[in-house]
């Protein structure tokens, strides 16, 4: 049997109850402190105070270990590389990275690998819930989108929050959740996550599309699982 799931735009739901909006006439401005790079599993993350992050965390299932492990070895060699020098990442460095992620992962999620739990609406309202949960407490939400078999968000932390423990609740409680309503135990997710800090309004733009067209590109008919906010501030 394929480990591919089939159909899953074909799941019976309303059309998307969250429409864009026009953006506001206000401009994105790119609030960071000092750039800090913390290692968390294999992967480096990107964090600064005030950022406003895209990120993506997926099932565990979603990706094939040789698919995976590529692209871990390419990211870590261009970070390695730069710490031998002594020296930041470049801006060609960072583009590659990110063009990385697109060549090498995101083909493959937008495919629908593995079960993609996450076509179930009962389980995939439940997710959309809880990226909103705390919106304006813990974080600003600009866009998020739930997909069969990854999720991706464009947030930025609010004060006393940070990347990590934003990440961390959003993974913990889901997982439990999730496993309930499928009657399983064990990994839910996969541990790590991809996330991009963002450093212009263009990118922030360029973002907010990707997320909120996702669906689209993936052939989901009629997915309602995506929001956008009305005031991207």
């Amino acid at each position: 049997m394929s480990n591919k799931c089939v159909g899953a735009g074909n799941n019976p739901s309303p059309r998307s109850s969250h429409p864009r909006s026009s953006p506001s006439p206000r401009r994105f401005q790119p609030l960071f402190g000092e750039v800090i790079i913390r290692s968390r599993g294999r992967l480096p993350h990107w964090e600064a105070d005030g950022a406003t992050y895209f990120v993506t965390f997926r099932l565990g299932d979603s990706l094939p270990q040789k698919v995976l492990a590529s692209y871990q070895f390419e990211r870590q060699d261009i970070v390695l590389t730069a710490q031998r020098q002594g020296r930041e990442i470049t801006a060609t460095e960072r583009k590659r990275l990110d063009e990385l992620f697109s060549e090498k992962v995101e083909g493959y999620l937008d495919a629908g690998a593995g079960a993609c739990h996450l076509s179930q609406s009962q389980i995939a309202d439940m997710i959309a819930g809880a990226l909103q949960f705390f919106e304006s407490t813990r974080y600003r939400q600009f866009a998020w989108c739930v997909m069969p078999n990854h999720v991706h968000a464009v947030f930025r932390p609010l004060p006393g929050w940070t990347l990590e423990s934003i990440l961390h609740s959003w993974k913990s409680f889901t997982s439990k959740e999730a496993n309930k309503l499928l009657k399983r135990e064990g990994q839910f997710w996969e541990p790590e996550y991809y996330d991009h800090l963002v450093r212009s309004e263009e990118e922030f733009h360029h973002y907010i599309e990707y997320v909120e067209l996702n669906p689209v590109r993936a052939g989901l008919k009629d997915w309602k699982w995506v929001g956008v906010a009305k005031v991207l501030i």
